[in-house]
C-alpha cells in the first residue's frame, strides 16, 4: 500500500510538470524569425547600381534645368511687367486689319479728291450744251437755268436747273446731266401741239395732256378744239384729246375738229366735211381701227360709238 501511494504521487507531479507550459511561451517568436532567416535576401549587383546612379543623376539634372527654366521665365516676366505670355497675332486678323486699314485709306482718298473737285475749278462748267430745242431758244434755256461759267460742275443743282427749265411754257420735261470734265448738258423735249383754240388774245396751242403752252398761229392742219373749259384738268378736254392720241397718223392728219361738249359725247369732223361720231372713250383703240376701215367706204356719217356695230350712213 505504501509503494502505492508513492508512484501514484510520483505521476501527479509528472502531470503537472507537463502541463505547464508557460516556461516555453516567451521562445515562441523565435520559431517566426528563424523561419525568416531561411528566405534568401535580395542582392543589388553593380550594374543595377550603377544604372539606378545614372537614372537618379538624370533625374536631378532634369529638375536643376526645370528649376532654372522657371528663374528665368520668373525674371523676364519681371522685366516685362507682364504675368502672361504674349500672344501670337493669327493671320486673319493681320489680314482684317490690313483690309480695314485699305478701306480708311480708300475712303480718305475719295473724300479728298471729292472736296478738291467740289471746292475748286478743277472741273467746272466751261460749256453748257442745249439739245432739243426748236421753238425754244437757247437763251431762253440759258436764262432761266442760271448756271454762272466756272461753278465747279459737283456745285452745280441739276435737280434744280431742271426744274428751272421745265417752267418755260413750250417745254414738256427735261434732263440735265453733268458731263465730265467740263461741261454741262441739258436735253429739252418740247410740247407739241395737237389742237388749238381761238381765244380773244389770238389761238391757245394745247398739247396732248391739255395744257395751253403758247399763243400763236396754229399749223393749217391743227384741228379746231371744241370744248367749253379747256384744260388738263377738265374731263372733256381729256376725253377728246384720248381721242386724237389714239388715232393712226394718217386719219389724225384728216381731222379738223374735234368736239366734246360731254365725255360720252365726242365727234370728229374732217377736213372734207364726214363727221364721226365717237361716243365715248370706252375701247378707244378698237374704236380707231374700225374708223380706219370705215373711212375707205363712201358716205357722210361713220358711227362706231359701237366697235361691234359699226355704220355708215
Amino acid at each position: 500500500m505504501g509503494e502505492n501511494g508513492d508512484v501514484a504521487k510520483d505521476h501527479a507531479v509528472g502531470d503537472t510538470d507537463t502541463a505547464d507550459p508557460a516556461p516555453d511561451r516567451p521562445d515562441a517568436p523565435d520559431t517566426g524569425e528563424a523561419a525568416g532567416a531561411d528566405e534568401p535576401a535580395e542582392v543589388e549587383g553593380p550594374r543595377r547600381r550603377a544604372r539606378r546612379e545614372r537614372a537618379e543623376r538624370r533625374a536631378a539634372q532634369a529638375r536643376a534645368e526645370a528649376i532654372e527654366q522657371a528663374r528665368r521665365e520668373a525674371k523676364r516676366r519681371l522685366r516685362t511687367g507682364s504675368a502672361e505670355p504674349p500672344k501670337r497675332v493669327s493671320r486673319g486678323t493681320i489680314r482684317g486689319l490690313k483690309m480695314v486699314l485699305a478701306a480708311f485709306l480708300a475712303v480718305v482718298l475719295v473724300v479728298g479728291l471729292g472736296l478738291i473737285l467740289y471746292f475748286t475749278p478743277v472741273m467746272s462748267v466751261r460749256d453748257i450744251e442745249v439739245t432739243g430745242i426748236a421753238a425754244v431758244t437757247r437763251e431762253e434755256v440759258l436764262d432761266v437755268a442760271q448756271v454762272r461759267l466756272g461753278t465747279p460742275l459737283l456745285q452745280v443743282d441739276t435737280g434744280g436747273v431742271a426744274e428751272r427749265v421745265a417752267a418755260i411754257r413750250r417745254v414738256a420735261s427735261t434732263r440735265v446731266q453733268r458731263q465730265y470734265p467740263s461741261s454741262l448738258g441739258i436735253a429739252v423735249i418740247e410740247r407739241v401741239a395737237v389742237v388749238y383754240k381761238d381765244f380773244p388774245d389770238g389761238p391757245h396751242l394745247f398739247d396732248r395732256d391739255g395744257v395751253d403752252f403758247a399763243t400763236a398761229v396754229p399749223s393749217t392742219m391743227l384741228p379746231y378744239f371744241d370744248v367749253d373749259n379747256p384744260g388738263p384738268t377738265d374731263p372733256s378736254s381729256r376725253a377728246a384729246l384720248q381721242v386724237m392720241t389714239a388715232l393712226a397718223p394718217e386719219v389724225a392728219g384728216q381731222i379738223s375738229r374735234v368736239a366734246a361738249p360731254s365725255v360720252a359725247s365726242i365727234t370728229l369732223t374732217l377736213a372734207d366735211g364726214r363727221v364721226v361720231v365717237w361716243g365715248n372713250t370706252d375701247r378707244t383703240v378698237e374704236k380707231a381701227q374700225k374708223l380706219a376701215a370705215l373711212l375707205t367706204q363712201p358716205g357722210h356719217t361713220y358711227d362706231v360709238s359701237s366697235p361691234d356695230l359699226p355704220t355708215v350712213r
